[in-house]
């Protein structure tokens, strides 16, 4: 049975119940890696605007496993032919699963339904494992990020898609 069958894939929004385990387990791994509070780094996720988001021009996915979050990520616009990818995770119970694979191939998807051509993202300097999905995904790391509006994070990975 292959990852994808397992899992189930569906659109929230940014404040269903279901993206809290994502939101809790990226505030306390940011907070490890990066030095800022839990409590700061969970009110910095919640903060971004879920409209963001929102169809038409974005969607939060979280892959299910027997009806819980095991996965999960968003996209936005960040130009007319391009998505911007954010909050990518996988329960750290779950990995090496080839669930955040089975994600991203999701995201790109939906990301190419919604007439996007490219895939732009940015992480932090302190995610390795980061760094090598989107790498095995195929992805081209950018010399530096590209010139955006509110965060922005050192390393950079752009695609094309069909």
């Amino acid at each position: 049975m292959s990852v994808s069958s397992q899992l189930s894939f569906v659109a929230v929004s940014q404040d269903d119940p279901l993206v809290e385990p994502l939101l809790a387990e990226l505030a306390v791994e940011y907070s490890q890696r990066y030095g800022p509070t839990e409590s700061a780094v969970l009110k910095w996720l919640r903060d971004h605007p879920a409209a963001e988001f929102a169809p038409p021009d974005g969607a939060l996915v979280l892959g299910l496993r027997d009806g819980r979050p095991v996965t999960g990520g968003a996209f936005c616009r960040f130009d007319d032919t391009t998505a911007e990818l954010k909050r990518i995770w996988t329960d750290s119970r779950h990995r090496r699963q080839g669930l955040a694979k089975a994600l991203l191939a999701e995201l790109e998807t939906r990301i190419v339904q919604r007439g996007y051509r490219r895939v732009y993202l940015t992480t932090g300097d302190r995610q390795p494992e980061a760094e090598a999905l989107y790498l095995a995904a195929g992805y081209e790391r950018l010399t530096e990020p590209l010139p955006a509006d509110g965060d922005v994070f050192p390393i950079a990975f752009v695609k094309a898609l069909r």
